[in-house]
């Protein structure tokens, strides 16, 4: 349980909130919440997929973000040329960690930018006959790549940059597919849209391209990884351990994904969720033309991680079942040995989150399986469905947020004083120089894996070098320091 009591996570949202305007203060309150298990629906409580305030500092990303950044970058074999200035490209150019097994600019091409690097004349004239010249460039240099994506960036919206003429034309000449991508970065009101928009790229461009293609052997085993990015090699554990229960993995979306494993993924027998704010949409629609399931799944920590393997052979025979259970012993003298070590040192740490895609839910149970408490969590771009599934796994009287601001993100973490914080690389400094551990929980802070059995292992390193780092006992936030100075200055003048 939490700290804090029901009334008191009330109060204290209560009293975080008195610093705004009355309107802002209206808006504010609809986007914080204590967690309740018996609340059905989490629309009952709390609001999300909103557009920020204006003047409030915000964490999200955008369209842009969530197109290039997510979805389509990580697909090793194919290039996605940023279209418009060079920042954005630069931006998102494998600050995730996809990683893929390859030659970087050979056959693979994730870590690099390619970028139409508009300037003030592209902006007046249009930037079309630079997106052909550069396609035609691109083909010339990189003859290995199987196919581009035009991920439009905001001015190509603005001036009406006929990307998918362009595209069109030039997939005739190359004879890949070209495939433009509406994403500029102000669409919608967060990453979020940008994901629906690559999905719906993603449908009408790739995933029907071998639905009349029968040479694929099939087997009744055949699933497909979706939502999974590879951060810092994450896919590989999930593949393995998948393989080993019997399962065959015919493609994996999209960190060290091809299209080709795209195009056969209509071919599979069951699709495996991980990420389903980003992919929930290709999946449906699969579903629904395809006839094939999808189902989530969790491999964070080992209590979720043998749930999932049950759920996931549910859908097939008892091989697979017989499978699922001899792949979970065959790892329990690991994770127990992994929780006997650390859970010691862990015990009761109490953790706050705030993250997006699925980490804000799915991380919880890894961090109860080393006995430490989840106490706040929220989403960056999350929609309600996502706190539906996140109400069940969070404590009673437990903190709620969603697109929290800078200022109520430090002002909840100063009241209820977390050991250990995980978000993202704009909060790691600010949390840092107040003296409380962080641990980069987009990224994994350049550790990782920490999906599956393996992934567990170092995931409670990772937890207890930051938590039991010596350097916390001997750094002091500088509004403290100030007030040690000054007492230490008035008990001189006194003596």
């Amino acid at each position: 349980m939490s700290a804090l009591t029901k009334e008191e996570t009330e109060a204290l949202i209560q009293e975080v909130l008195e610093i705004y305007p009355e309107k802002a203060k209206k808006d504010r309150a609809k986007h914080l919440a204590v967690n309740d298990q018996s609340v059905e629906k989490s629309s009952k409580c709390i609001t999300s997929n909103r557009k920020s305030l204006p003047g409030v500092m915000t964490i999200r990303g955008c369209a842009y973000a969530g197109s290039r950044g997510v979805v389509w970058g990580p697909i090793k074999d194919m290039i996605h040329i940023s279209h418009g200035p060079v920042g954005c490209g630069q931006y998102s150019r494998g600050g995730r960690r996809n990683y893929y097994i390859g030659v970087t600019g050979v056959n693979a091409f994730v870590t690099l930018n390619f970028t139409s690097d508009f300037q003030e004349k592209d902006i007046v004239f249009g930037g079309d006959k630079k997106l052909a010249k550069m396609i035609g460039e691109i083909e010339t240099l990189f003859p290995l790549n199987k196919g581009i994506s035009v991920q439009s960036e905001c001015p190509i919206g603005l001036i009406g940059d006929d990307i998918e003429a362009v595209s069109k034309k030039a997939s005739k000449e190359i004879n890949k597919p070209v495939v433009p991508v509406r994403c500029e970065g102000f669409r919608g009101v967060s990453q979020s849209l940008g994901h629906h928009i690559a999905n719906d790229a993603i449908r009408d461009h790739v995933i029907g391209n071998r639905d009349g293609d029968n040479s694929f052997e099939t087997t009744p085993y055949d699933v497909a990884i979706i939502g999974d990015y590879n951060i810092g090699g994450d896919i590989w554990p999930s593949r393995m351990v998948l393989e080993e229960m019997g399962l065959r993995v015919v493609a994996q979306w999209s960190g060290d994904g091809t299209i080709a494993e795209m195009e056969l993924t209509p071919k599979v027998k069951l699709n495996l969720v991980h990420c389903y704010r980003s992919m929930n949409y290709i999946s449906r629609h699969m579903e629904e033309k395809y006839g094939i399931p999808w189902m989530e799944y969790n491999f964070f920590g080992p209590t979720k991680t043998a749930e999932s393997l049950r759920a996931i052979a549910a859908h097939f025979d008892d091989k697979i079942k017989e499978g699922a259970e001899r792949v979970i012993e065959k790892y329990r003298v690991e994770y127990e040995a992994v929780i006997a070590k650390f859970r010691p040192r862990l015990e009761g740490k109490r953790v706050m989150l705030y993250i997006g895609g699925l980490r804000p839910r799915h991380v919880i149970g890894a961090y109860e399986d080393l006995g430490m408490e989840v106490v706040g969590t929220g989403y960056e771009f999350a929609h309600n469905d996502d706190y539906d599934r996140t109400i069940k796994e969070m404590g009673n009287a437990t903190l709620l947020y969603d697109d929290v601001t800078g200022y109520e993100f430090e002002e909840f973490v100063k009241r209820i004083k977390p050991d250990l914080i995980g978000s993202g690389i704009k909060e790691k400094y600010i949390f840092q120089k107040m003296g409380i551990p962080f641990r980069q929980m987009h990224s994994w802070d350049y550790s990782g894996p920490y999906h599956g059995y393996d992934g567990f292992a170092i995931f409670a390193k990772d937890m207890d070098l930051t938590l039991n780092n010596p350097c916390w006992n001997k750094m002091q936030p500088p509004w403290k320091k100030a007030a040690t100075e000054d007492a230490s200055e008035a008990k001189r003048a006194v003596a």
